[in-house]
């Protein structure tokens, strides 16, 4: 493996303590010789860079590099199958250990193997091995560029917002240094996972960068009464996705506590993870095509070129994480979408169980398919998309359900208004008023006092 020429310096090693960990950064409080799985790693993946002297939330501890702590990384770095040459950097008072992409891999330690994910250090089965170096190629599709794409085709402002999803400070850091710091370009070119999530313009130089919300009356595509074409960065295609879904999936209210919290029919964690998912795990190669997200009477389908990686088959599915794009999927997980949300088909499955709905279904067959069942009993839809009703007055109206809701409310709050109860249980004050004037008719409840300054009182 060919020895790197590079130069950190101490503005780099600045910003990247203040962008935190990643797929090519890692901290480390104080040397140890477990550190060969980090430089293994680093290079199995995208190259890194390890700060000793560094603890996990960012704050410096310092760490000398002395003549025999420059001896012991150095011969970790040999030992290492094939053997690895790393850059060592007394800077400021961390040490940085630079360690290049490998050309050779994959690469082992006395361990085993090892990559990132997610900003941490993991070791591979022998699936995970098999599989992630199936299709090495030497140049991925967010490792290439467009040409004629300039630094200066790059949107601050979408730069800006990125910073603020991820919850860092870069100070003035020029735009290009920063992109090259999260290794979406280099000293003259952006990449193409650069582009897809800061380019002022990305469906002019990637046509394919798109995603399809699209809303059906039926449970087949014939009649489509809502549709957005969302031709923007990676950031908003996943934010316009989520919004759609909100804005297309029956909700409900439950008070805990003092707060009002709305429950979706299908647990909002669970798509938002399906969506990261499907722009993480898209094959951008394929042109042509785009991310779907298509809401029916009685499922939701989030749809994503590509398949299955190769040499993933159907049955390890849920139980191998291989990531397509690893610059894409560093991005997410830096704005904390991978992390808040990264759970897993397994987790997916559960949550889904364990709010009364079936598992979800994939099908990898060239595109990748993941359906969400709607509950049946939810499946009407009733009025216009922008309509007041909601869950809650669709199939709750004169149920001993949302009736006894309302006399806990009125328990505890016994000057509370239709409107009020309304809004906590996500009914219509119509709908409440229906409600409360059965309890009346059933001698249930009762008011005392004017309509105004009175309360209610339960009767039983």
């Amino acid at each position: 493996m060919k020895r790197t020429d590079c130069t950190i310096t101490a503005d780099q090693v600045k910003l990247l303590i203040r962008e935190g960990e990643g797929l090519t950064v890692e901290f480390k409080e104080r040397y140890t010789p477990r550190i060969d799985e980090d430089i293994v790693a680093f290079a199995n993946a995208k190259g890194g860079t390890l700060l000793l002297g560094v603890r996990d939330g960012g704050t410096i501890v310092g760490e000398r590099l002395s003549n025999d702590l420059k001896a012991k990384i150095n011969s970790l770095a040999r030992n290492c199958k094939p053997t690895i040459s790393v850059e060592l950097a007394q800077v400021g008072e961390v040490v940085a250990v630079v360690v290049p992409e490998g050309t050779e891999k994959p690469y082992s330690c006395g361990s085993g193997y090892y990559r990132r994910l997610d900003g941490n250090t993991q070791k591979m089965s022998h699936d995970e091995l098999r599989i992630m170096f199936a299709e090495n190629e030497l140049l991925p599709f967010e490792e290439k560029t467009v040409k004629g794409f300039a630094f200066d085709d790059v949107s601050k402002t979408k730069v800006r917002a990125f910073i603020k999803e991820a919850g860092i400070r870069i100070g003035r850091t020029a735009v290009p240094d920063f992109l090259r710091s999260l290794k979406v370009a280099d000293e003259t070119r952006v990449k193409n996972s650069g582009i897809l999530f800061f380019a002022k313009d990305v469906h002019e130089h990637l046509h394919q960068a798109q995603m399809t919300l699209l809303a059906f009356k039926g449970t087949d595509r014939l009649h489509i009464y809502d549709r957005r074409d969302v031709r923007d960065d990676l950031l908003t295609q996943f934010n316009e996705a989520v919004a759609f879904l909100k804005r297309h999936l029956n909700v409900r209210s439950e008070i805990r506590g003092v707060n009002r919290e709305d429950i979706y029919e299908i647990p909002l964690e669970v798509l938002r993870e399906a969506v990261v998912n499907a722009l993480m795990h898209r094959d951008y190669s394929i042109t042509g095509t785009q991310v779907s997200v298509e809401v029916y009477d009685d499922r939701v389908e989030i749809v994503n070129p590509g398949g299955l990686p190769k040499g993933l088959s159907v049955r390890e599915l849920g139980t191998v994480s291989i990531r397509r794009n690893e610059l894409i999927a560093d991005l997410f997980f830096r704005m904390h979408k991978v992390e808040r949300i990264g759970m897993g088909i397994r987790k997916m499955k559960e949550i889904m169980v364990a709010a009364g709905l079936r598992e979800p279904t994939f099908e990898p067959d060239g595109f990748f398919r993941a359906i969400f069942h709607r509950s049946p009993e939810f499946a009407l839809k009733e009025g216009e998309p922008d309509s007041e009703k909601r869950f809650g007055e669709k199939f709750g109206d004169g149920s001993e359900k949302s009736s006894e809701k309302i006399l806990v409310i009125l328990r505890k709050r016994d000057t509370a208004s239709a409107r009020e109860i309304a809004d906590a249980l996500g009914l219509t004050p119509r709908a409440v008023e229906k409600q409360i004037a059965a309890l009346k008719a059933a001698s249930r409840l009762r008011r005392v006092g004017p309509a105004k300054g009175g309360h209610w009182e339960v009767m039983r």
